[in-house]
């Protein structure tokens, strides 16, 4: 990679990746943007931003033409429970505007790497160690459209050729982005709340287990999978990755080992309860490992020990 155009640069994972790019690239790494959603602070300043919306072919072909780009990260998306809300725009923003990455991409020669996640599984898939190939049957707007986005990146890349990748996330904890809509952000927002108030309330049911990672792992993981040689790549759309497993009680219970007196009470939210029950406990990342050395840095306690610092240095109470 030498040009880098990161769709969805200010979201959730694409504020820390466009960062985390820079500082290991010296070529154009592009913040691309939509109005109303425009870089602030250390993004915009360390870098070039462009507006960039996925549903406008002829704007993303603009902005990789105009810095000769080579990789696109494809990151514009609606996260899970607000897609159930507004499953035609996840529509539009999933599919209609991969197809016009892809298409770009085609045209232009860039290789592509768009996420997908635990939410391509639903209720017939092994719940334990989901396997890499497996039955893949979601019952939500959000993992049709992951779905229907991991299938259409491998036709790109068998019909085309186009250098397709991606990774099946699972629920991303990070102090940098503050919790946007996803059915595992209740694992975002407890540690939040855990230094706010000292007291969270949970919308997951107590004994609900969701593969989880620390955002650290998964800027590794975007970046890894597209410096791997893809001649060893047999899984391109999607590896799955994972770090660790856990329900509301383990991570509150790991919280009070730093905060000895945090509470966490539970009202659960339907939607999300039953979008959490259709996804798996945990994930078998065998096949990562195998093709392109995927392995996670952080474990739970790890984690709970970096958030919970980071997160009282910059006064996560004042958010």
């Amino acid at each position: 990679m030498k040009n880098v155009l990161i769709i969805g640069s200010t979201g959730q994972i694409g504020s820390e990746l466009t960062i985390e790019l820079r500082k290991r690239y010296n070529g154009h790494i592009v913040a691309g943007y939509i109005t109303g959603a425009e870089p602030k602070g250390e993004l915009l300043e360390t870098g070039p931003a462009e507006i960039v919306d996925i549903t406008d072919k002829e704007q993303i072909a603009g902005v990789v033409s105009k810095y000769r780009i080579d990789t696109i990260y494809n990151l514009a998306a609606l996260l899970s429970a607000v897609a159930e809300a507004k499953p035609q725009l996840a529509w539009k923003i999933g599919m209609e505007g991969l197809f016009n990455v892809l298409e770009v991409a085609r045209e232009k020669n860039c290789a592509v790497f768009t996420p997908s996640s635990i939410g391509v599984f639903g209720n017939n898939t092994p719940k334990d160690k989901t396997p890499q190939d497996t039955i893949r049957n979601p019952r939500t707007m959000y993992g049709v459209t992951k779905v229907a986005g991991e299938l259409l990146s491998d036709y790109y890349h068998i019909r085309f050729g186009v250098d397709t990748r991606s990774v099946r996330f699972p629920g991303l904890i990070s102090y940098v982005a503050p919790p946007g809509g996803g059915t595992t952000d209740y694992a975002v927002d407890i540690y939040y709340e855990a230094v706010k108030s000292g007291h969270f309330i949970c919308p997951i049911a107590a004994g609900t287990f969701m593969d989880m990672m620390y955002m650290p792992d998964a800027l590794h993981a975007a970046i890894q999978i597209m410096e791997a040689d893809p001649s060893q790549l047999v899984h391109r759309n999607a590896f799955n990755i994972t770090a660790m497993s856990f329900d509301p009680e383990i991570i509150a219970a790991n919280i009070r080992k730093y905060i000895p007196g945090f509470t966490i009470e539970y009202r659960v939210d339907p939607l999300r309860q039953a979008i959490a029950e259709s996804w798996p406990n945990s994930l078998d990342d065998t096949c990562a490992r195998n093709e392109w050395d995927w392995k996670p840095v952080y474990d739970l306690d790890m984690m709970t020990k970096d958030m919970l610092s980071k997160l009282q240095k910059q006064g996560a109470v004042n958010r």
